[in-house]
């Protein structure tokens, strides 16, 4: 079973969009989802966290460009209709499937 990892830090708010998309597809696409907190710039670091939220696909992030630096901050992701805070159902649901 694939697993689902969405990192997060609590400054800040929109990886709750992430979290309500990715629960949304659950049933659908049939994956464990974990939520994982990001306290620290170490744990970024070593996490390779590009800010939140991160979606992780069985350890890999699907949505990384490698130019996003690492670290505690907001993330924003590239959609059809501009950046947004989380990726779209449609791009999540491509990942997934």
């Amino acid at each position: 079973m694939t697993t689902v990892r969405l990192l997060y830090f609590d400054g800040c708010p929109n990886w709750q969009n992430a979290e309500a998309r990715l629960r949304a597809l659950q049933a659908e696409a049939g994956f464990e989802l974990e939520r994982q907190r990001v306290e620290t710039a170490e744990d970024a670091e070593r996490l390779g966290f590009r800010g939140s939220p991160t979606v992780l696909v069985d350890g890999v992030d699907p949505f990384a460009d490698g130019t996003a630096p690492i670290g505690l901050a907001c993330r924003v992701y590239a959609t059809s209709d501009g950046l947004h805070s989380a990726p779209t159902v449609e791009q999540l649901r491509a990942v997934l499937t």
